[in-house]
């Protein structure tokens, strides 16, 4: 009988798709099939052809687009000049995560599961159509078709007889193992020949820019319900540069009260220093790790405490839990009957991972560290869209924030990880940094020279279509016409001088809703109703691209 060797490679866009995949690998490994879990962006595409059984979980994103990691994938498999046999070898099942409220509900699962067919390949299952809409979730379609594939999977490899299925309230080995040193680490001598380094590559993911922040201004009035921050940073000799439409990705970190209470609870050292090992070959360290690492810098910039843990995490913490009544309440949370439950306890409350570790306190101080990473999943970066353009702002870089809070049944109001976190920054106190990169955004604005824009700006979707038009302006364009609706004049009309400028100058138009203003409320649908004479002649007359965003 063969050796089983599973390859899970997944496209996500918020962590869902993530987390499946990584749930199809725990089940594989307790299934005693070897199994490795990747981005299919970092996955080496060209060796596809010799995998012989793989398993896609990807999410839909915008409309109908695929997520940000598997666009490089994405772009290769449907290259035109690949061969009807390129995958003749590989028997494969796709998983799919969307929204059926959406038009284009699930369409990158069932567009790849017809082009892996197409290439040759032999699928063991019907696609799998996770949908948010159902009353379990995603959960409520991937639970059946998981039972059924592990059936496909073990008709051709078999769990060897001397070995057995690992029981499911038997903890899987961690990913890594986490050793403590005695001593802190002194300083790291600089590396040898650093001047002779190439030219560093434009800051990413693994490598972001240290970006000083020279200011954090509030720009929404002191009685508004929202505070809104306009936030610029320098950017200069960072290699970063961008245009109209980009996005920056900004790291955010965990409060220090709430890095202190997780280490209280789990009874951690914040100042203990560690050094991190895979346990297995194809495992490698988190890139933005650094080695030897104290646990104060993995709890405050990389375990996402703040996030509402998935199912998952409950069963993940019901194996490591030796208190019989917390253990029985993780089991429930981590069981499929018990979805409504966890519904109620977690996602609707929007609990944090590590509100529920308090409230199982038992089960949180018996957590072995090495079980950290397995069990809390890394922070995600935060995507703003860029609020200036670089013709206008040299070496700057601008987003509009506005700041996530409100409230639910519990007593302490729901924050923005990252919002809240750049909201309590004050370069006026000493030096800010923070980590961040740049990519391409979903907006691009005409190239051809006097093509009109059409933009459609309420609160601060608003922000990407400034960029634009200081980007535009800047090259002599002046056929911009903005749409911009908010509440109030005096409270969140933003960026209202600059605009007002720009008008008096002839390079824009500039349409306002202001929805509290009078007795019946007003949005910028009804503006564009009311124009509706001028966007038509713009549209249909002179070719003009339209852009909505909020």
């Amino acid at each position: 009988m063969p050796s089983p060797r599973l390859l899970v490679l997944f496209g996500s866009q918020t962590g869902t798709a993530e987390d499946v995949a990584e749930r199809l690998g725990r089940e594989a490994r307790r299934r005693r099939v070897d199994c490795r879990v990747q981005a299919l962006d970092s996955y080496p595409v060209v060796n596809l052809i010799n995998e012989p059984l793989v398993i896609f979980v990807c999410a839909t994103t915008g409309q109908g687009d695929p997520p940000d990691n598997m666009k490089s994938f994405w772009r290769f498999l449907f290259r035109k000049s690949l061969p009807s046999t390129s995958l003749c070898q590989v028997d494969f099942a796709v998983v799919g995560l969307g929204d059926s409220s959406y038009a284009k509900f699930n369409f990158v699962a069932k567009k790849l599961h017809r082009r892996l067919l197409q290439l040759g390949g032999a699928a063991l299952l019907p696609v799998c159509l996770g949908d948010d809409q159902h009353e379990l979730g995603p959960d409520g379609a991937i639970d059946p078709w998981l039972h059924s594939l592990w059936e496909k999977v073990l008709g051709l490899y078999p769990v060897p007889p001397d070995l057995g299925v690992i029981p499911p309230g038997v903890p899987l080995p961690s990913k890594f193992t986490l050793r403590f040193l005695q001593e802190a680490p002194g300083p790291c001598p600089p590396e040898p020949h650093a001047a002779q380094a190439d030219p560093p590559s434009p800051p990413s993911e693994q490598r972001p820019f240290l970006a000083r922040m020279v200011t954090n201004q509030r720009v929404t009035g002191p009685s508004h319900f929202q505070d809104v921050r306009l936030i610029e940073f320098d950017t200069a000799d960072s290699g970063i540069s961008f245009v109209a439409g980009d996005v920056v990705l900004i790291q955010p970190e965990n409060t220090a009260r709430h890095v202190q209470l997780f280490c209280q609870v789990l009874g951690l050292d914040p100042d203990q220093h560690f050094t991190l090992q895979p346990r297995e070959p194809n495992v490698a360290c988190p890139e933005r790790l650094p080695q030897p690492c104290s646990v104060r810098h993995l709890v405050s910039q990389h375990l996402d405490i703040a996030r509402v843990p998935r199912r998952s995490f409950f069963e993940l913490l019901a194996c490591l839990s030796p208190d019989a009544l917390e253990r029985e309440k993780l089991l429930e949370f981590s069981s499929a009957a018990g979805q409504e439950a966890l519904h109620e306890y977690c996602h609707r409350p929007r609990r944090t991972t590590l509100e529920v570790l308090c409230d199982f306190p038992h089960t949180a101080a018996a957590i072995p560290p090495d079980y950290l990473l397995d069990l809390i999943p890394p922070i995600r970066p935060r995507a703003f869209s860029i609020a200036s353009s670089l013709l206008a702002h040299p070496a700057r870089l601008q987003v509009l924030v506005a700041v996530v809070q409100y409230r639910t049944r519990l007593q302490e109001p729901r924050r923005g990880l990252c919002s809240s976190w750049l909201a309590s920054l004050d370069p006026g106190q000493g030096p800010v940094r923070v980590p961040l990169w740049v990519r391409p955004g979903g907006l691009s604005f005409p190239q051809v020279p006097d093509t009109p824009v059409i933009m459609v700006g309420p609160g601060t979707g608003v922000a990407p279509f400034r960029a634009a038009v200081q980007e535009r302006v800047a090259q002599g364009q002046t056929g911009n016409l903005l749409f911009f609706g908010c509440r109030w004049r005096d409270q969140d009309f933003y960026w209202e001088a600059e605009w007002k400028e720009l008008e008096k100058r002839g390079c824009l138009t500039l349409v306002t809703a202001f929805s509290r203003e009078q007795e019946r409320k007003v949005y910028v649908q009804h503006r564009l109703r009311e124009q509706g004479p001028l966007v038509w002649e713009l549209l249909d007359r002179q070719g003009a691209c339209f852009y909505l965003a909020g």
